[in-house]
């Protein structure tokens, strides 16, 4: 009897803790319980987003960019002075379809004649922006040989590269293989791999009697090697040789018969537009251009007048293009997680500088109907040919809070690059010197706070006597970037 009265005591003197833990809870702070059913909220959109994000075999990624671009100095004609809205929208889509084989597409916005950049100017009166296929590619993986690796269609860069040579904007198209082996066990090498890749680019018929269609592709492969130097320190090497084989084509497709109005419209096969046509192809080509005439009757005697309409009829390259590229790429650990350190260089060398120039096609004899001309940009010199890339760049982008700044060092020779593919936010696409600066903030999750900075003049200003060096033109972009 005395134990259950003891329990029936401790029961009574615990219901006031009880009921003052009750009441407590029910007039806790609104504030406290808004703050619980967003947190409820947040962890359920987060669950969702994770769902839509996979669907069956599929995967789905992208991202939206706005952008403002002020361009100052130059030409003292201030004829690149401007300044532009853009818009960039990306959207991915990847499969795994079973242990061997996998894919996936993307659409991108952006003019679809200009193959290096992504961007859609604001300055078209409001009408609606291009969506277009950036990829769709199939790759088989084996599960029995994982070295293994062969991709075909329009995919990613299978190469590692520098914007010297290739626009990160741009997706090769054809086929590639790789074979890669991981080395964990090894003391030094860590990784080894060997990169082969057939890239066709254009068409053209025969000029001659021979009309078959002759192909343009780009041949090459790249080696690969990763060393762990220590373990704070590692070193990245890539050696590829890039040859294209008759690469004329995509000189006919940039030549223009008017170059004083940007928007004057393009011809030649296949015409390619942008930042290809209207300042980055800077390699020596000559254009043959036909101009019209007519026969009228003057005092009763036939008169040949000219029109005065020119049509592009041929454009050559003077160099071929057979280029060498050799990138090495330090990553440093630093003590602080969130300061990481690469520093990377890059040295290509077109080995076929100025060898297309005894491939010339002679001048035409004019016509009754057609006066032919023929004029060069400049002339070849085989000893530019080379081309330098240092870039220094600190910080991370994983976390919010997170803050990456970088400078770029380029120069480019006139002939060290085919310029139709490469970076197209330098001054121009060769014969450049010119500066990058880079600072990014990663303010959420997915927001990213950009500014590049680019500072480049042509490099060869000397060649005229006696005139000045161009002033610096000066390319500010400022980023508002959501990545989803």
């Amino acid at each position: 009897a005395t134990e259950a009265s003891a329990k029936a005591t401790e029961a009574i003197n615990a219901e006031p803790a009880v009921a003052a833990a009750a009441v407590g809870a029910a007039t806790a702070p609104i504030s406290t319980r808004v703050d619980k059913v967003e947190k409820d909220l947040t962890a359920s959109k987060k669950d969702f987003g994770e769902k839509i994000k996979g669907f069956g075999p599929f995967s789905f990624s992208g991202d939206m960019r706005v952008r403002d671009e002020p361009f100052i100095g130059g030409p003292t004609n201030h004829s690149q002075v401007r300044n532009r809205e853009r818009l960039r929208l990306r959207f991915n889509v990847n499969a795994k379809f079973n242990d061997d084989f996998s894919g996936g597409f993307a659409v991108a916005s952006g003019d679809i004649n200009d193959p290096i950049s992504t961007n859609q100017n604001t300055n078209q009166f409001y009408t609606r922006k291009v969506l277009g296929i950036d990829r769709a590619f199939i790759t088989y993986n084996p599960h029995q040989f994982k070295p293994l690796v062969l991709t075909g269609g329009k995919f990613a860069y299978p190469y590692y590269h520098t914007e010297i040579t290739w626009d990160n904007d741009l997706n090769p198209e054809g086929v590639a293989q790789t074979l890669q082996w991981d080395l964990k066990e090894t003391p030094v090498l860590k990784r080894i791999a060997l990169v082969g890749f057939e890239l066709p680019f254009s068409e053209v018929a025969g000029q001659f009697a021979n009309k078959g269609i002759v192909q343009s592709v780009v041949y090459g492969g790249q080696l690969q090697a990763v060393w762990e130097l220590a373990p704070w320190l590692k070193l990245s090497t890539y050696g590829a040789f890039y040859n294209y084989h008759n690469a004329d084509p995509i000189a006919l497709a940039v030549a223009r018969a008017g170059l004083s109005n940007p928007t004057t419209p393009l011809v030649g096969a296949l015409p390619l537009g942008g930042n290809v046509s209207q300042n980055n192809l800077q390699n020596s080509m000559t254009t043959t251009a036909s101009t019209s005439a007519i026969t009228i009757e003057q005092n009763g005697v036939p008169t040949v007048v000219s029109t005065g309409v020119k049509t592009i009829t041929n454009a050559q390259f003077a160099s071929k293009f057979g280029l060498f590229d050799g990138i090495a790429r330090f990553d440093i650990k630093t003590p602080y997680p969130r300061l990481p350190i690469v520093v990377l260089g890059d040295f290509v060398q077109n080995t076929r500088a100025c060898a297309n120039v005894g491939n010339f096609i002679a001048l035409p004899a004019s016509t009754a109907t057609a006066t032919f001309s023929q004029a060069s940009n400049s002339p070849c010199f085989a000893r530019e040919r080379r081309g330098y890339w240092l870039e220094g760049r600190a910080g991370r982008l994983s976390s919010p809070g997170d803050v990456q700044v970088a400078y770029t060092r380029m120069m480019i020779e006139r002939e060290a690059v085919m310029t139709a593919f490469n970076y197209s936010d330098v001054r121009q696409g060769s014969n450049v010197s010119q500066h990058r600066l880079e600072v990014f903030y990663q303010w959420n999750k997915n927001v990213q706070l950009n500014f590049t900075g680019f500072f480049g003049r042509p490099l060869n200003w000397h060649v005229a006597s006696g005139t000045a060096p161009e002033p610096l033109l000066k390319r500010l972009q400022f980023d508002v970037l959501y990545k989803f």
